[in-house]
């Protein structure tokens, strides 16, 4: 049985948004399962002493820039939202929530937050906004309500989050799979050929 690709994303994260468009179709190819991870950047971008790319000078212009070259290249719908970027402290608890309580839905509800934000302008910190799509997915939106304030789930976020850290995680996306780590969409080329042959 082969191991599980370990998929780390934030949901402000447009590189995260693509990598999630296209690594289920990529562990398919490969007869892997994928395991997703939601987590918090700002609390590693604070422990290594770095920031969210497109609020550092010179980089911020370039990464918006490439942002949409690399969805136009890669055939992605996408569309630079007006509030960017966010607080995804919600969409990332929801994630969690619906993975323990409802799996057989969660990557759907993950890919269809990712949309909803990079496709459609939808504020996914706002929680009005993201119980209305749990609900529209077949979600028990008035549990995961209930569930969203609650220090236990605030806690497994932590911990996820913490246990991404530990694991050496950076950035969104990043993927680490038998042993090997890859950060970034524009790495998926390389982890394809790795996948093929256990090696680069």
């Amino acid at each position: 049985m082969s191991n599980p690709i370990d998929f780390y994303f934030d949901f402000s994260s447009p590189y995260g948004y693509f990598g999630a468009v296209e690594i289920g179709k990529l562990a398919e190819k490969h007869g892997r399962q994928v395991n997703w991870h939601p987590i918090l950047l700002g609390p590693i971008f604070k422990q290594i002493g770095t920031n969210s790319l497109v609020l550092i000078p010179v980089k911020g212009e370039y990464s918006r820039h490439d942002m949409g070259r690399t969805a136009r290249f890669h055939n992605i719908y996408f569309k630079e939202p007006g509030n960017f970027p966010i607080g995804t402290q919600v969409a990332a608890r929801a994630a969690l929530w619906v993975q323990e309580q409802q799996p057989a839905k969660a990557v759907d509800f993950i890919r269809t937050i990712y949309s909803a934000y990079f496709t459609e302008d939808i504020d996914i910190s706002v929680a009005a906004n993201v119980l209305r799509i749990a609900g529209d997915l077949g979600i028990d939106a008035g549990a995961l309500e209930a569930a969203l304030g609650t220090q236990e789930i605030k806690d497994k976020l932590k911990q996820a989050t913490e246990d991404a850290a530990r694991a050496g995680v950076f950035g969104s996306p990043f993927v680490i799979v038998d042993g090997e780590a890859f950060w970034g969409f524009d790495r998926f080329t390389q982890l394809d050929a790795f996948l093929q042959s256990g090696k680069i």
